[in-house]
């Protein structure tokens, strides 16, 4: 059964779209744009649903925006 849910888990994503600029931002507000793979404003990127991404978006929630959470 745990298995099971972890393949689940593992299989969601979440949708990223950058809304704000880095500019006169805190290098790890940078660093953290990159790390979610965001460079430009508009762009969007999908990536796996985990907690250190979660983490991520909200350490820069100022600047991203949630498009989708499925």
């Amino acid at each position: 059964m745990a298995k099971a849910a972890t393949t689940k888990a593992a299989s969601s994503t979440v949708t990223v779209e950058q809304i704000g600029s880095p500019i006169r931002r805190i290098s790890e507000q940078r660093q953290t744009l990159i790390g979610l793979g965001l460079n430009k404003l508009h762009r969007r990127s999908t990536l796996l649903d985990t907690p250190e991404v979660r983490g991520m978006i909200h350490a820069v929630r100022h600047l991203v925006r949630v498009v989708d959470g499925k």
